[in-house]
């Protein structure tokens, strides 16, 4: 690189070019960064340049063709970089100068280009129907028991995949068919006195299911005699709180409650018979499991609601067509969907609930269907111990609600 603006035009030339020529009237490093020329400048006024009648520093300007001109005067001396630099130089003028320009030509077109694959995307999701629409967001609803122990949040969602995964284990089919002395009508009658009995008691509501989903399973691998139908429901209850309950009722009790059609020692034989069929396979899923779950997705504080899709499952549960079509989480969620539809809590499935649930509105319309129809007969029904149990102002009066009937018309939304 040149030391001065002035050189002899045979070291500009290249021409036997001496080392360490020192320049008249000058002290200074060889010039390597443009920075450089600013400090100089301020050392150097015009007047010391004017006497020592050489280019002032001072008076040049940068170009971006990397050239010095003094503007004054008439004579122009250039350095030109590109003969003279160092290779070293040159390589770092060759990293940094490309990296300005596409810098440069990024700022001046990244806001306003559109690329051409975002085009064609964008015209083949309109083309498909498939235009942008913002999703409703999905709530943590365990969020606000996180220092709540007994919530299990860190394993809430496994569990739940577990039940069901093992719901279809505990599920029963129609079993009518092989019940010579039974038919659904008179399950019918057992599950509506078993409520009775349920209530009379202030059992769980735990419990209630549990004996249901006993009975069933138990009436579709044994054939059992319309005498002994009672024998095998409160046998059933009675194994039923011994798992969930703290404090059971006594099998004398249950003897008194049946106003002593059998004996101690047949509710004790059958109790072991049931076991023996059912190989002591008792931790089910039952429709109270989900049931629970899905209220508190719905509305943890609407205890309307709440009672309402209660009422609702119970109602399903009575009916033996609900318990063989739809596996219990589906009547759960159906009894949460009616339930809402029911009390207009708009929208009637959120994507919350399609989320937690995994299950669809499409998916739920025809059990939920059921249901509303079953509600709308309770009050006329001869099987009446889940309107009265709901007719209760402890449980918001919702048997008394009318019907969501409009959930009956086909294709609703």
């Amino acid at each position: 690189m040149a030391t001065g603006a002035c050189l002899p035009h045979e070291l500009q030339r290249g021409e036997n070019k001496p080392k360490n020529v020192a320049v008249e009237g000058r002290s200074r490093r060889v010039l390597q960064d443009i920075g450089n020329l600013v400090d100089v400048s301020k050392r150097i006024t015009r007047q010391e340049a004017e006497k020592n009648k050489k280019p002032s520093l001072a008076t040049t300007k940068v170009l971006a063709a990397g050239k010095i001109v003094r503007p004054e005067g008439p004579e122009v001396i250039t350095i030109s970089s590109d003969e003279e630099d160092s290779e070293e130089v040159k390589k770092e003028k060759k990293k940094k100068e490309p990296a300005k320009v596409i810098n440069s030509k990024q700022n001046s077109t990244k806001k306003n280009v559109k690329t051409l694959s975002a085009i064609l995307s964008a015209r083949s999701k309109a083309a498909c129907g498939r235009t942008y629409k913002p999703k409703d967001q999905v709530l943590d609803v365990d969020a606000s028991d996180v220092d709540n122990e007994l919530a299990a949040v860190e394993y809430i969602d496994e569990l739940y995949k577990f039940y069901k995964f093992a719901e279809s284990d505990s599920r029963v089919y129609d079993y009518m068919g092989s019940q010579p002395d039974v038919n659904a009508k008179m399950r019918a009658i057992l599950v509506d006195w078993l409520i009775e009995v349920h209530r009379k008691f202030e059992l769980m509501p735990e419990t209630l299911h549990l004996t249901i989903n006993i009975v069933d399973r138990f009436l579709s691998l044994k054939a059992v005699s319309r005498k002994e139908l009672q024998l095998v429901g409160i046998s059933s209850m009675l194994i039923a709180c011994k798992y969930e309950e703290i404090w059971s009722p006594e099998v004398n009790d249950f003897v008194c409650i049946s106003d002593n059609a059998y004996k101690r020692e047949q509710v004790l034989v059958m109790e072991k018979t049931i076991l023996r069929k059912l190989e002591w396979y008792l931790t089910v899923p039952t429709p109270y499991v989900f049931l629970v779950r899905y209220i508190k997705v719905s509305s943890p504080s609407d205890k309307e609601m709440e009672n309402m899709a209660y009422f609702l499952a119970e109602l399903g549960l009575v009916h033996y067509a609900t318990v063989i079509l739809y596996s219990p989480s589906v009547i759960a969620a159906s009894a949460v969907y009616a339930a809402r539809f029911t009390l207009g809590r708009s929208p009637f499935w959120t994507q919350t609930l399609e989320h937690y649930t995994g299950l669809s509105e499409d998916k739920l319309r025809e059990c939920a269907k059921l249901m509303v129809s079953f509600h709308s007969l309770a009050g006329e029904s001869k099987l009446k111990a889940v309107f009265k149990k709901f007719c209760n102002p402890d449980r918001c009066s919702v048997a008394l609600i009318p019907p969501g009937k409009l959930l009956l018309v086909e294709n609703v939304r």
